[in-house]
This record gives C-alpha cells, structure tokens and sequence, in this order.
C-alpha cells in the first residue's frame, strides 16, 4: 500500500495511492479517514493525484541517520569502515517533500546528493528485539541525505553540513508492503545517473540499524532512519534536477534554486 500526505485548497490529509501513470486517468488518492499511524478505513473520496500538492509523506520528530553504511562510498570518501554505525541526526526543519525547492546553502561551495533509503517507523519503540524490527516499521520511501561537503571536511560535527533547511527531501509516498532486503537505489542529476546500488550491499542492515539505534533512544511514529548512501556521491549545482529512485517505491525529484 502507498500512502501520500497531501495538501488540497489549505487541507492536509492522507490518502491511499491507486493506480499509477500507466493507468487510465492516471493515479487517483483515496483520501482515509485518521492517519496512517492507527487503523484507517478508506473514505471512498478520490482525488486525481495530479490536482494535489504531495507533502513529506511523514513530519517525523527526528531524522536519525547513519553514515558509511556501503563499502564503496565508504572507499570513495577515503574511510574505513566503522566498527559500529555512525549515526547522526538531521532536524525535523530539513524535510522537504517532492518537487520542492532545494535551496543552496551560502555557506557552502560543494554542496552533494546522496540517495537513500528511508525507513519510516510505525510505532513508539525502544530496545526492539530483532525479531519485533517489521512490528515497529510503517514502510519505506526514498530519501536524499544532501550534504555540504566542505562544511563536513571543515567541522567535526555534521550538524551544519547535513542540517541546514531542505537537506532532507522525502517522499514521494510510504510503501508499506516491501521487502527492504535488496532494492535497486538509483541517484540521477538532469536525467544522468550518478548512483546506483542495491539495499543488499549495506553494511548494516535495515533490522541492524534500527536495533541498535533504539538501544539508545526511543523513536516515535514517523521518526525516519536514513540508511546510508551507496558509492557515486557528488556535486549539485544551482539548476539542477536531482531524483532518487528506489525499487518497489518510486521517485523522489526536486530542483537545487539559489537559497534567498
């Protein structure tokens, strides 16, 4: 199931996503009553998808994210490869959705896309036994952990290098029935590809990360992990389209606009 938080006329709501571009019509969203986080009946109301704004699928309370998590990018940016995850976190304040303006950021000359994974949790959670891992999971959706590089070769905490406002694009929907275990993650920048992995080459886990991230904290519905980037990381320029594909889930495009 694909489920979309959209925006029509100042309304925010969720829907279920049928259909796709090869359908006649095109996709519709089946508006649901409640949210996504609790059981939902569908309402029957059916919005075509291209007369609504699609918003971040989740407003999460924390991104917590982990670096380093594919060999070859591991290799590509000189590192070697940690002996645990290296996990930091990204603010609620960069999240953005589909089609929004990536703003470039002043302080930064090499700014970076990384396509990502992104895992939504379903549930208040701590101390997940790995077995309990899919009990606590909503779905997936595709994620872009953009990065000022210079700003993170300069400082030794990320915050301002992957923090600043946008850096976080979401979407375009949760898929809640997904083996996460191998998918194709596919990063192109004006239609040219620049990565391309599969899920399966992860250091850790899907089942790993979220393990040993609630060890340490408790996540909450709609908290998002991001699960690392696969090898082929490199510039964004003001002007360009950046789109991050995942197998089974969709794409995720947004365009890099001078930062006002």
């Amino acid at each position: 199931m694909r489920i979309a938080r959209f925006s029509l006329d100042g309304n925010v709501a969720f829907g279920v996503v049928e259909g796709d571009a090869e359908t006649e019509g095109g996709p519709v969203l089946d508006i649901i009553k409640g949210h996504p986080f609790a059981e939902f009946e569908r309402s029957g109301q059916k919005l075509p998808m291209d007369k609504v704004r699609l918003l971040p699928p989740v407003l999460p309370n924390k991104i917590v994210a982990v670096g380093r998590n594919y060999a070859e990018h591991v290799k590509e940016m000189g590192n070697e490869v940690p002996d645990t995850p290296v996990v930091f976190f990204k603010p609620s304040t960069s999240v953005c959705g589909p089609h929004d303006p990536v703003g470039y950021p002043s302080f930064s000359s090499e700014v970076h896309y990384e396509a990502e994974l992104a895992v939504v949790i379903g549930r208040l959670c701590k101390d997940v036994p790995r077995e309990r891992v899919k009990d606590v999971i909503l779905g997936y959706t595709c994620g872009n952990d953009i990065t000022a590089r210079d700003v993170q070769r300069a400082e030794p905490q990320w915050a301002r290098a992957k923090g600043f406002d946008a850096s976080c694009p979401l979407g375009p929907w949760v898929e809640t029935e997904l083996d996460a275990s191998d998918l194709g993650v596919m990063c192109t920048v004006n239609g040219e590809q620049r990565q391309l992995g599969r899920t399966s080459e992860m250091i850790r886990s899907v089942e790993d990360l979220v393990v040993h991230i609630t060890e340490a904290m408790t996540l909450l519905p709609g908290d998002v992990i991001l699960t690392g980037t696969p090898a082929g990381v490199g510039p964004l320029n003001i002007g360009d389209e950046v789109a991050v594909t995942i197998e089974g889930i969709g794409t995720l495009t947004n365009k890099v606009v001078k930062r006002d």
